[in-house]
């Protein structure tokens, strides 16, 4: 049985990586896609290439770190398809650096989008699903938010506050509004993040850990797993890795 025919989904970072295939997957399965990223191009690429197929979708440049955005892009979702469903807060950044760098900008980078920008989003969507009592957020975490290592303090720290809220949402929002409330956790994923790592020797690192690296594909399916689930099941995390990773 499918369960997500008709729903309407807002994936953030939709326009490249895990999020985009994410939006090819859930449109495949009938879901409403409102498409949100900075990008704009690959925004309008991605819409263009899902409706072409016969997909309903749509795209909304969005700056997740702005609470006023992502009110906007709820308030567009709503009146384009009458409601918001399901929430993939997937928009993030990872960025390594060894605590000497004192690499400021960057950790302030990855608290804005990772954890503020989860925040926003959330804060967008839920008084419509509250409203309606039902609804699934799911927010990307990853390995880092399971243990840490050494060149990833600040972005694992923000991977763990993922962990954290959710589980809270879990235990307030699943069992008294009937919002179900899920993390996925990638291993190393080729999504082009290596290359956008400021720090040379974070970027050499990262580089080499994308040598293992699977497919943005390989999540979205286990995406689709965690919400093409009946109102009454919650998948509470996924750990997808590539098999050669040992960590």
């Amino acid at each position: 049985m499918n369960h997500l025919s008709n729903k309407t989904a807002i994936v953030t970072g939709a326009s490249s990586g895990i999020g985009a295939a994410t939006a090819r997957a859930l449109a495949a399965r009938g879901a409403n896609v409102v498409a949100a990223a900075l990008d704009d191009e690959g925004l309008t690429a991605l819409v263009s290439e899902l409706r072409a197929s016969g997909h309903a979708a749509v795209s909304c440049v969005t700056d997740v770190t702005s609470l006023e955005d992502t009110k906007r892009l709820a308030q567009f979702a709503v009146e384009t398809y009458g409601s918001v469903d399901i929430l993939v807060n997937n928009a993030g950044l990872m960025l390594f650096s060894n605590w000497l760098d004192v690499a400021v900008e960057d950790w302030n980078a990855m608290i804005d989008v990772n954890i503020k920008g989860y925040l926003n989003t959330i804060a967008a969507v839920l008084p419509l699903m509250i409203e309606r009592k039902s609804g699934q957020i799911l927010n990307m975490d990853s390995v880092a938010g399971h243990q840490v290592g050494a060149a990833a303090g600040v972005y694992s720290a923000t991977k763990f506050f993922v962990q954290a809220m959710t589980e809270s949402m879990r235990k307030e929002l699943g069992v008294h509004h009937g919002i179900r409330a899920s993390t996925i956790s990638p291993g190393v994923i080729n999504t082009g993040w290596a290359d956008k790592v400021n720090d040379p020797e974070g970027r050499k690192a990262a580089r080499a850990l994308n040598e293992i690296a699977i497919a943005p594909e390989d999540i979205s399916r286990a995406v689709l797993y965690a919400l093409d689930q009946p109102a009454n099941v919650t998948v509470n995390d996924l750990i997808i890795s590539p098999t050669r990773q040992d960590w």
